[in-house]
């Protein structure tokens, strides 16, 4: 089909099943963050809340668009590690497939809410800096802007689910005082007894949210694996949109023309006038490319990866051109770039209508299995008190908003460690961080710092190994 040998062919099939494994395993490991609070509050029987949370799991991923998917994707400069090679490019992905799902695995045995994100992106990291050190190694092996936002919003969600949690407690407490609606949202659940309709209701409505929050983004990270197998093995099939109309390409290209031709490069260094003049060369290279073409399908197999990195490195070297203080360009010129390199870049930051409902699928079905292990820990073992309507609410309602807006920017973000960090959160605004059971914690904690340098070293030597075994 791919005009690989039988073998190959074999490899690939295994490297989309690994896939759809990673994110089966996600699917069940992360599923709590989604059904604890209802499971625990008496809102749902925990069969009832698993299929429910997986429908909109599936849900999410199959609407939720594919900018973090791409975020993945531009993680690691598959055009920098793809040559002729492609048993080099089955090194690079087995390496990180193999590394994501063993410590995703490992984690949920030992029932520590640790992030599938940190997992996948650590994994990422450690082929390209391990490929960095290859003599045949050329260009940065990983981009380290992506890498950057990236570990930001990392950084960044669980404190911002910690911090709202607790003034939206604070709030809900103030607003609440010495009326009815205190005792029965601020007091734990009676056993086996579900909370009144309109309790029920709010919860059941945080639990859809987050789970379609959930599908939105850690969904578009098994979208975004995909096709890093696929355009690491077969790139002449998967470089480009086949449905990509090449008619709009050279009006895009036509305009970067005219205003990076303005560009004084007397001012700039000479590592900086060779970029400008490759990016004038590829960018002249595009324009006779696509001036003769009808459909993607039309140009050559061969050409289609060359393409690719064309695009790629055009807009990586416009980008870090136009942020130089010697490149002086209006602010009207810098967005006319920024507007017309962002539908060149249609062509190359794709995903296949079957890749995103095999995805779907995938997180879907793996939300209904695998669940109790994680589900204990968020429930039982954060807080020293039962969770409370107030506290599951609100944990969720916080979790949903910020792993909704972090999808809508395209930043991956964990969903486990904003959830787990806003249950933390609303046990501290409740009676203070004695609340917390801080053995439970420290093990969160533990799993967060470590399953980045552990991933990092496990999926680079692992990468390396394959590479001398293939």
């Amino acid at each position: 089909m791919f005009d690989l040998d039988t073998g190959y062919t074999l490899l690939l099939l295994i490297c989309l099943l690994a896939a759809c494994l990673f994110e089966f395993v996600n699917g069940f490991h992360d599923t709590a963050n989604a059904v604890a609070t209802v499971i625990y509050t008496n809102t749902l029987k925990p069969w009832i809340a698993v299929v429910w949370s997986g429908t909109w799991n599936f849900l999410g991923v199959l609407l939720g668009g594919i900018s973090v998917a791409m975020g993945i994707v531009n993680l690691l400069p598959v055009e920098t590690l793809v040559d002729q090679n492609i048993a080099h490019s089955l090194a690079m992905v087995l390496a990180l497939l193999i590394t994501a799902i063993f410590w995703n695995l490992l984690t949920w045995f030992f029932g520590i809410p640790c992030s599938s994100s940190h997992t996948l992106i650590g994994s990422i990291l450690g082929v390209g800096l391990a490929y960095s050190i290859l003599p045949e190694a050329t260009g940065d092996a990983v981009n380290w802007s992506k890498a950057q936002e990236i570990g930001l919003s990392l950084l960044v969600s669980p404190l911002v689910g910690f911090s709202i949690t607790i003034i939206l407690m604070y709030f809900l407490r103030v607003m609440t005082r010495k009326t009815p609606m205190e005792d029965t949202l601020f007091k734990e659940p009676k056993k086996n007894q579900p909370p009144p309709f309109w309790v029920r209701s709010i919860l059941f409505l945080t639990c859809t949210m987050v789970s379609f929050s959930h599908g939105q983004n850690d969904g578009q990270k098994g979208v975004g694996l995909i096709m890093l197998v696929l355009i690491g093995i077969v790139p002449s099939y998967f470089a480009l949109d086949r449905n990509f109309d090449p008619s709009a390409m050279p009006a895009s290209v036509q305009k970067i023309e005219q205003v990076i031709s303005s560009i004084d490069s007397a001012t700039l260094s000479s590592f900086d006038k060779k970029r400008l003049a490759d990016t004038k060369a590829m960018n002249d290279q595009l324009k006779q490319t696509f001036s003769s073409v009808s459909t993607v399908d039309n140009i050559q197999k061969e050409k289609k990866f060359e393409i690719r990195k064309d695009i790629m490195l055009i807009d990586r070297n416009i980008n870090s051109l136009i942020k130089k203080e010697e490149v002086r360009l209006s602010e009207s010129d810098k967005s006319t770039l920024k507007s017309e390199l962002k539908k060149m870049r249609k062509i190359t930051d794709y995903s296949p209508r079957w890749v995103i409902v095999l995805i779907s699928l995938s997180l879907g079905l793996g939300t209904m299995i695998g669940w109790k292990r994680i589900v204990k820990t968020i429930g039982e073992k954060i807080g020293k008190e039962h969770l409370t309507y107030a506290q599951g609410a609100s944990a969720e309602l916080v979790a949903s908003l910020t792993i909704g807006l972090s999808t809508k920017f395209g930043w991956p973000v964990s969903t486990t460690h904003v959830l787990s960090s806003g249950i933390a959160g609303s046990m501290v605004a409740s009676k203070g961080v004695k609340n917390l059971q801080h053995d439970t914690v420290r093990n969160i904690l533990l799993a967060w710092f470590l399953t980045l340098p552990v991933v990092v070293l496990m999926g680079g030597t692992l990468f390396l190994l394959l590479r001398s075994i293939f």
